[in-house]
């Protein structure tokens, strides 16, 4: 096994780690976009009888206008829920994309750093085995020149 076999090795092992550290947070934002999706679908489904609501709530309002202004009340504060709820909604989607935006800046960094080690790793030991073969081609040829000389 020559010095670039065991860099690959090194190389491939610290990705590996480097994997398996990375996995954890990772779950975790699948988890917490799986509760952020669960709260957006429950906003939904709320959203649906309120909006049926506030149309019970109008075609009171054509009754009688003393109906109209406590239906009205009523139908503002329940509007103001929903924008409240929307606004938070919108608020941990927005969270959600900037963590998943941060962790995938976090994982590309150092796996683009080993790789670049690993390739400058092996580069540098094939130049290394490439002079010393060198050097003793040349060795080689000086002692054969020193020999056809002495003849």
């Amino acid at each position: 096994m020559n010095a670039g076999e065991i860099a690959g090795l090194i190389a491939a092992g610290a990705f590996l780690m480097l994997v398996l550290f990375l996995a954890v947070p990772i779950l975790k934002l699948g988890r917490t976009v799986d509760a952020a999706t669960r709260a957006i679908n429950e906003v939904t489904e709320r959203t649906g009888p309120l909006l049926g609501n506030v149309n019970e709530t109008v075609e009171g309002v054509n009754t009688a206008l003393s109906q109209v202004q406590v239906s009205l009340d009523g139908v503002n504060v329940q509007l103001a829920k929903v924008d409240t709820m929307t606004s938070h909604a919108q608020n941990v989607t927005a969270s959600v994309a900037n963590l998943a935006t941060v962790v995938s800046a976090a994982a590309a960094n150092p796996l683009i750093k080993v790789a670049s080690f690993g390739y400058g790793l092996r580069k540098a030991a094939s130049a290394r085995r490439h002079a010393e073969d060198e050097r003793e081609v040349r060795a080689t040829l000086k002692q054969r020149r020193k020999a056809a000389r002495a003849r």
